[in-house]
């Protein structure tokens, strides 16, 4: 297989000009892009992929950088090729699920299986308003994500010391939580199931049928701190958000957590590592369904956020993606 593309987002915390370098010594027939903005992204598309699709596109980037990658695709009716991530992003969540090894490791790799596939992994696809993504939702998240944009746009000279874990805690307790604390509080949220009978899963973790889950069910009405829906484990750093995310195949895993600020930062190490149960936390395995929220909130798609929503609806994408399974691939060949 010589049919390889790759993409490096330079404007990604790790993206540089010398992994350009890495992918043309261990991958010379592979058809390079080293960008620096989604228009440029978008005319590579165009102009290379469209024509002539890889059979493997590897792109190196954070979780932003492939959501955007997958929707160019779409858009540009270019059907979905093998993923590969390298990490280069912040949070990195399917860099972190695959497996994925620094760049240069994971270039010699691909480069060892002499022009064969890799071992790929399928990931379904959460879809809204047509775009798609690993995982999306409104609520702390979100607002924390712009927190910590926000906080690195002003850090000036000290922006690397921030551009990590403990910049994004720095932003969720400086600013996140405060705001949290001294405001509003959690929005209201109605959710819908619009689908098949909802699952949900028991305080021991298996799936089972959710009682009155039927289509048009009033799933929840209550407060929401977070409110999301995922097919992957994590939101990035490691943070299992979603522990359930691939129990259920072709279904949506959704998740809202009601509990107030002071609570959740008092469970944050449980909420990070997934530990379940958890009070005031809900869980349902669904194909599609909506949420309306009370007034406006924060709402992001693959770790960026998009604008504010007052209702969303969430559905199972037709297609979904295949990713190189990195830990898989690494067993196969010894670099």
């Amino acid at each position: 297989m010589s049919d390889i593309a790759v993409l490096v987002n330079l404007r990604a915390r790790r993206g540089t000009e010398g992994v350009g370098g890495l992918v043309q010594r261990f991958l010379p027939r592979a058809r390079l892009a080293l960008t620096r903005s989604l228009e440029e992204a978008r005319e590579w598309i165009s102009h290379q992929l469209r024509p002539n699709p890889p059979a493997l596109l590897l792109a190196g980037g954070g979780d932003g950088t492939i959501t955007g990658l997958l929707n160019e695709l779409r858009d540009a009716g270019v059907a979905l090729p093998a993923i590969g991530v390298l990490p280069m992003g912040t949070g990195n969540a399917w860099a972190r699920v695959t497996g994925a090894p620094r760049p240069a490791v994971a270039l010699k790799q691909i480069a060892a299986v002499e022009g064969r596939l890799p071992p790929l992994r399928p990931f379904a696809l959460v879809r809204v308003n047509g775009k798609v993504a690993p995982f999306a939702g409104t609520g702390w998240d979100a607002e924390m994500i712009q927190d910590f944009k926000d906080q690195l746009a002003s850090a000036g000279p000290l922006r690397s010391q921030q551009a990590g874990l403990r910049g994004y805690l720095t932003a969720m307790f400086t600013r996140t939580v405060p705001r949290h604390m001294f405001g509003e509080g959690n929005p209201q949220v109605s959710v819908y199931n619009l689908g098949d009978d909802a699952l949900t899963v028991d305080d021991q973790g298996k799936v089972v049928p959710l009682p009155n889950g039927q289509k048009g069910a009033l799933l929840y009405q209550g407060p929401a701190g977070v409110a999301g829906a995922a097919t992957t484990p994590e939101w990035g750093f490691g943070f299992k958000a979603f522990p359930f995310a691939q129990a259920v195949p072709h279904r949506l895993s959704v998740r809202v957590y009601g509990a107030g600020v002071l609570e959740a930062t008092r469970n944050m190490f449980r909420l990070w590592k997934g530990a379940h149960p958890l009070p005031h936390m809900n869980d349902w395995f669904v194909q599609r369904l909506r949420m309306d929220f009370d007034r406006e909130v924060p709402f992001q798609m693959g770790g960026d956020v998009i604008g504010m929503r007052r209702s969303v609806e969430f559905d199972l994408a037709e297609e979904s993606v295949q990713l190189v399974d990195w830990r898989e691939l690494s067993r196969m060949v010894s670099v």
